[in-house]
């Protein structure tokens, strides 16, 4: 039976890092997208409103900014590979994230069959964020539950790969699920776990289905 291998991308297939954090970087802003990582994580601000503040951040964000940042991100290595591996095995792989559509959308290019995040307008931005599109830990059960309809698949067939709260819905929701860098959100919720900077490690896991 195929499977829907769902990953996380910030801290999961970026290493101690997320997108914004990284895109920021480009603009000389990475410590105040540092303070609001650490203030959604504590619970002090929501998606939404996160969404927002790092709009305004990006008001001079260019298309050449975002893919220095998302070249010069430090990935796990080898994703590429297993999503290789996946696909030859007959299975699916998708990206599901808060961060913004137009960084997690890049993944496409690199073998995914679906990238989810939270939708910002085109860079450069001309419109303001529209706060309806801002993911949520709960619209990634919702959007997993999508992709399986679309698959041919249900939640039991679903792999999900996380580090931190905003995967704790979905771990909850699928029966294997592999907590790769995880803090300690995740722990006792995984059924496996991953230290390292090799996404291969971390699927062998979980292995080809049997």
């Amino acid at each position: 039976m195929a499977r829907l291998h769902l990953f996380d991308l910030d801290g999961t297939l970026l290493h101690g890092t997320t997108a914004p954090v990284e895109i920021s970087r480009q603009l000389g802003l990475e410590a105040e997208t540092v303070a609001l990582d650490r203030a959604i994580a504590e619970g002090r601000i929501g998606p939404p409103e996160y969404a927002a503040r790092v709009y305004d951040l990006w008001a001079e964000l260019t298309e050449r900014d975002v893919r220095t940042a998302f070249e010069a991100a430090p990935w796990l290595s080898r994703i590429r590979e297993v999503w290789t591996e996946i696909r030859s095995a007959g299975e699916y792989c998708a990206v599901v994230s808060l961060s913004p559509s137009f960084f997690v959308e890049l993944l496409l290019d690199w073998g995914a069959h679906a990238a989810h995040g939270s939708r910002f307008p085109a860079v450069p931005f001309t419109e303001p964020v529209d706060p309806s599109g801002v993911l949520s830990a709960a619209a990634k059960v919702t959007i997993a539950d999508r992709l399986c309809a679309e698959f041919g698949l249900t939640r039991a067939d679903c792999v999900a790969y996380g580090d931190s709260s905003s995967d704790k819905e979905l771990f909850a929701a699928v029966p294997v699920s592999v907590a790769v860098n995880a803090d300690a959100h995740l722990t006792g919720l995984a059924t496996h776990s991953y230290t390292g900077r090799d996404l291969w490690d971390a699927y062998e896991l979980v292995g080809p289905a049997r």
